[in-house]
């Protein structure tokens, strides 16, 4: 099945405010990053703060442009197309919801304005159209017609959430992407932003991109899980494959650490902290934290490697095997000095 969209050897890189007086560091948001996503599959996005989640999203919606690298829709660079055409292709092909819905919405529009602007501004059919499209949406994501008229302000988180939803949805695009868009609600909210997402998935045959730090949310959300570290992508697998025989050493240990209570696995321990973006360690940026880190590892950024499934691979000098289990690895390792 050809992608939907598609990115390829991206690199985003970021002006710091610190650094000298005659030159600014750095931030190396996005190094290298690949990824194609088909119609009608859901991808997950994990990994700690600061390594790289959110702009990987934005890149995937024309939001951030990359400083190398490329970014297609359906088979067309994004970035060699005229702005205009680009606009309205980004505008009718992907929509993002925002982790903060209360951010996210113009808190002096009613939801009415909300939901038609993008209708206004890409042409979409006539007045009565555009109102009609309006009443759908609103019903698609469960709002009563009496909100149309309400400020965000006076909605709840979740209600808040649902336009954010439902003006990414409005010119009925392929992909969505939502970053975080569960972590700003209380948690007796999320489980219906979730099924809402979900059924929205399954009803109009979108793609999905979530990024989340809840593990458990992902794996419930996903078909397959991207694990990003320090601006890199380390790891894709397949969703069943991603907790107990991923082959990343990072992948293993991030997934230790989301509590279960059927078969609760000891945390895999990691010493010391993630690295600068702005200085980031040669060779693998995970080495600085890793138990199985040695010279190879600080001189050269491995490639991407396969696992026994075609859909599963991974970026590590030292892989761990597939039978090895989290939690025998957990027993074995014990919390050491970085590098």
């Amino acid at each position: 099945m050809s992608a939907l969209v598609e990115v390829n050897d991206v690199h985003v890189v970021h002006r710091a405010r610190g650094g000298g007086l005659l030159r600014r560091d750095r931030v190396y948001a996005l190094t290298g990053a690949g990824l194609a996503v088909a119609p009608g599959e859901t991808v997950g996005v994990v990994g700690e703060s600061g390594c790289g989640k959110s702009t990987l999203a934005k890149v995937l919606v024309g939001v951030e442009r990359p400083a190398a690298g490329t970014v297609s829709f359906r088979g067309r660079d994004l970035w060699a197309m005229p702005a205009g055409e680009r606009r309205a292709t980004v505008g009718r092909s992907a929509g993002m919801v925002f982790q903060d819905p209360s951010t996210a919405l113009n808190r002096r529009l009613p939801v009415r304005r909300i939901l038609r602007d993008p209708l206004d501004v890409h042409g979409y059919g006539g007045a009565a159209g555009r109102d009609a499209r309006v009443r759908e949406l609103m019903a698609l994501v469960g709002l009563p017609p009496a909100l149309a008229d309400a400020l965000p302000g006076s909605l709840s988180g979740g209600q808040r959430q649902r336009v954010a939803i439902a003006r990414a949805l409005a010119l009925d695009p392929g992909l969505v992407v939502a970053d975080e868009p569960t972590s700003a609600l209380d948690v007796s909210v999320r489980a219906q932003i979730l099924n809402l997402l979900l059924d929205l998935k399954e009803r109009l045959g979108l793609a999905l991109v979530f990024v989340s730090h809840d593990i458990q949310t992902v794996r419930r959300m996903s078909d397959r899980v991207i694990t990003m570290y320090l601006g890199r992508i380390v790891e894709e697998a397949p969703v069943g494959l991603v907790a107990d025989r991923a082959r990343h050493p990072y992948t293993r240990a991030l997934f230790s650490a989301a509590p279960g209570l059927l078969a609760p696995v000891e945390p895999i321990p990691l010493s010391g902290p993630v690295p600068s973006a702005t200085r980031p360690p040669s060779g693998c940026p995970f080495r600085t934290r890793c138990w199985k880190a040695d010279e190879l590892c600080g001189t050269v950024m491995p490639d991407f490697c396969r696992a026994s499934g075609t859909e599963h691979r991974f970026r590590c000098h030292h892989p761990v095997h597939e039978d090895e289990s989290t939690r025998d690895l957990a027993a074995q390792i014990r919390p050491r000095e970085p590098r």
